[in-house]
């Protein structure tokens, strides 16, 4: 079966109405955006509340961020997955950055179409240093409690440009602070360094009736 807004409803079904109205509008604001400025592929345009939106939210089955958890999603792109898990979190803080100042824009441009508060003075922060000289994660400041991605990168490349990020102190979740990233496919080779202390989760067992998801996973990573 394919998703539609009723299984986002199944499957989160404590969402407000604000909230629902704010994923309800965001196919047709990336479909607008994605005809100016490519964030989404093409082909998978048609699909984005499946294959971008949905998948997105999938970290939010997989744990519950308390009120003011510090989340930064690298390489966020057009704003994936950290749009949709600040409309489910709203009493958290996102932190959205990304290397091309394109795709933060409309990342911007989407988050106040939906006036998602949660994200735009972080947001700001992340235009000013992803348009300036230095707009790598690595020369990023700051201290989150969970850095969130989705395939932006191999989970090694990732510890070493942002795992400074992670805050090692503070905690404020049942899950320790730490990195949790959207991948697919065979994933050995990449988590072999992490093998003793990831965590691998099949997106199918939180997704049941989804087929899209049969090969796609959550990988969490504790950096104490």
């Amino acid at each position: 079966m394919s998703a539609d807004l009723t299984t986002i409803e199944r499957y989160f079904p404590a969402l407000t109405a604000e909230q629902l109205d704010q994923l309800s509008r965001l196919p047709d604001l990336y479909k607008e955006w994605n005809a100016k400025i490519n964030v989404v592929s093409r082909r998978d345009i048609d699909q984005i509340l499946e294959h971008h939106i949905l998948h997105s939210m999938v970290i939010g089955r997989y744990t519950s961020f308390r009120p003011g958890t510090r989340i930064i999603d690298v390489g966020t792109g057009g704003g994936l997955p950290g749009i949709p898990l600040a409309i489910l979190f709203p009493e958290c803080h996102f932190t959205l950055i990304d290397g091309t100042g394109k795709k933060i824009r409309v990342t911007r441009a989407i988050a106040d179409a939906i006036g998602l508060t949660n994200v735009e003075a972080d947001l700001r922060i992340g235009l000013t240093k992803v348009g300036a000289v230095h707009p790598r994660s690595e020369e990023w400041q700051g201290r989150y409690h969970f850095i969130v991605s989705r395939a932006a990168m191999d989970l090694s490349d990732l510890v070493r440009t942002s795992g400074h990020l992670v805050d090692r102190r503070e905690q404020l979740n049942a899950l320790p602070n730490g990195i949790i990233t959207l991948k697919g496919g065979d994933l050995s080779e990449e988590l072999r360094p992490f093998r003793k202390s990831v965590e691998v989760t099949e997106i199918r067992s939180l997704y049941p009736e989804l087929e899209y998801y049969d090969t796609k996973k959550i990988i969490y990573l504790p950096l104490h």
